[in-house]
């Protein structure tokens, strides 16, 4: 079947994105697209926009895009409207402002979407309200709470992310820190236990989840049975509040 006749058949699906402008998002719009799915993309973070992935997004893609770094407060919901002008099917939030526009500005196209995602923990809270108010108007996948999200992007994602704001913060390079350097972390084992022992030659851990705590110990003992693992194992604190 060619592809004329699959589009008259079955018209694309119209999905509006409000997520990080940046090279990840956009290889997702690239896969939706090519999964047949007609897309737009605004930003959930001004600060977080890479223009330069924005304009490849339009240009060699074309794949509209409506963000800006830096924009400022009227420019962001702009293009959100624009986004929403789309008339989606499905939407996909990072901060639930795609769907809070949809219910307060554009309740009439409640009824055309199939369904959403939202991401984030606030935004999943300012969806809750909306449901305990039956105010909300259609079903909500919250990514937020998947546990393969807490087992992937969680661990490795954010971990990671912690370790390079940190990084950028002080403007000190992690190359050759870890034969000296401690770290210690409060709550959040699991996201931030991979990322510092990689980067610290001591890792402390206060975390009030004895399951959390454990899981993260786990992960510093896999390794050689050599002298130094058995000293990062006494060097290695669960201290439960």
């Amino acid at each position: 079947m060619n592809d004329s006749s699959r589009s008259s058949r079955w018209p694309a699906t119209a999905i509006a994105a409000c997520l990080h402008v940046t090279t990840e998002t956009a290889n997702l719009m690239r896969t939706l697209k090519a999964g047949g799915a007609d897309v737009v993309l605004c930003a959930s973070n001004p600060l977080s926009t890479q223009d330069d992935v924005a304009a490849a997004l339009v240009e060699e893609y074309d794949i509209s895009c409506f963000a800006i770094k830096g924009e400022d407060h009227d420019t962001y919901y702009s293009h959100i409207e624009a986004a929403v002008d789309h008339k989606p099917h499905f939407t996909m939030d990072d901060g639930a402002d795609v769907i809070g526009v949809l219910h307060s500005a554009r309740r009439e196209q409640l009824g055309d979407v199939i369904a959403g995602t939202e991401e984030t923990t606030t935004g999943v809270i300012r969806l809750k309200a909306l449901e305990l108010e039956g105010k909300l108007g259609f079903p909500i996948i919250a990514v937020n709470e998947a546990l393969t999200k807490h087992m992937f992007d969680n661990r490795y994602g954010t971990g990671q992310s912690t370790i390079d704001g940190i990084i950028r913060a002080t403007n000190v390079l992690a190359r050759g820190q870890r034969s000296s350097s401690s770290v210690a972390t409060a709550g959040s084992a699991v996201v931030s236990r991979p990322a510092h022992a990689a980067w610290a030659r001591h890792v402390i851990i206060t975390e009030v989840d004895p399951m959390k705590a454990l899981e993260a110990g786990h992960g510093r003992l896999r390794g050689h049975d050599d002298g130094e693992s058995r000293q990062d194992r006494r060097d290695l604190l669960h201290r439960h509040r």
